[in-house]
């Protein structure tokens, strides 16, 4: 019996001993975790530091780049119409160019603007309702200029089912624009279509497709990132950033959709974008102005 009670007190000690080793290993992860999530606090303090300085320097830059912008274009307008006397040819085909390049330099600073707004949260929708026809007759006349190539065409369907929404058409334009202008660059030939469709309940997807090289299921994953461009051996007339996409997947967010891509090298690409019919509060984030 007194032999039984020893083994048995002695089981006791170790299981006790190792109780104890398990409770110091215990205390030692505890004491990691908590420096962890201590390292972790400061890494994501610092990350959001970053992000305000990021976002407040492209802000600031953006408006000191709109006064230069803003003066090139006035003293363009100024020689195009005659002002100072007449221009060969020559002196107005330069002087569009230089036109064409202000113009495309405005719209990468608003890009810019439009995106340290999204991060800093100031960015606010507008909605209001609006007719698609007048969205498309509004993008047609915009990009007519630049659809020059005779064995390109840019195509708008007219609606079926739909005519009319309640959102901010001029952020749904912005990234429709950006939709197009990636399009145009990419197809030598064929065309580029601009649809929209009905897409489940209360919903409506606009897509742009073409005929152009397509893109390589590689590159898919990171084309929404910002300042990602895939180079190509195409004419480019639009030139760019990297940052459109990028723009417009979070002005799609915004407006309470979602944008997506489909592509076939050597075929062309579609991109859509998927917006409700009718947007609420809710689905903007809660930044509605009305």
């Amino acid at each position: 019996m007194k032999a039984q009670l020893e083994q048995s007190q002695a089981e006791v000690e170790a299981l006790q001993s190792e109780m104890q080793a398990l409770r110091e290993e215990l205390e030692e992860t505890n004491r990691g975790v908590v420096a962890l999530y201590a390292e972790l606090d400061e890494q994501a303090e610092q990350l959001k530091h970053a992000t305000q300085l990021k976002s407040r320097f492209l802000s600031y830059m953006s408006h000191e780049f709109r006064t230069p912008i803003g003066a090139t274009l006035s003293l363009v307008r100024l020689l195009l119409d005659r002002v100072d006397g007449p221009l060969t040819e020559e002196q107005e085909r330069q002087v569009r160019f230089i036109q064409t390049t202000s113009e495309e330099f405005s719209s990468m600073v608003d890009d810019l603007l439009d995106l340290a707004k999204i991060e800093a949260g100031r960015l606010d929708v507008s909605p209001a309702w609006f007719e698609m026809m007048d969205l498309f007759t509004a993008l047609r006349g915009m990009f007519k200029p630049i659809v020059e190539n005779q064995d390109l065409s840019l195509v708008f369907e007219e609606p079926v089912g739909l005519s009319r929404l309640y959102n901010d058409d001029r952020k749904l334009s912005q990234i429709l624009r950006n939709f197009i202008s990636n399009a145009l660059k990419f197809t030598a030939r064929g065309e580029v279509r601009v649809s929209v469709t009905l897409e489940g309940e209360g919903m409506v997807r606009f897509a742009v497709s073409d005929t152009g090289i397509g893109i390589a299921p590689e590159h898919l994953p990171v084309l929404f990132n910002d300042f990602s461009q895939v180079e190509a051996p195409v004419r480019k007339p639009l030139r760019g950033t990297g940052l459109g996409l990028a723009l417009s997947k979070q002005l799609a967010t915004l407006l309470g959709g979602s944008i997506d891509v489909r592509s076939v090298v050597g075929e062309g690409s579609v991109f859509s974008v998927i917006v409700p019919v009718e947007l609420s509060p809710a689905a903007a984030g809660g930044r509605v102005q009305a």
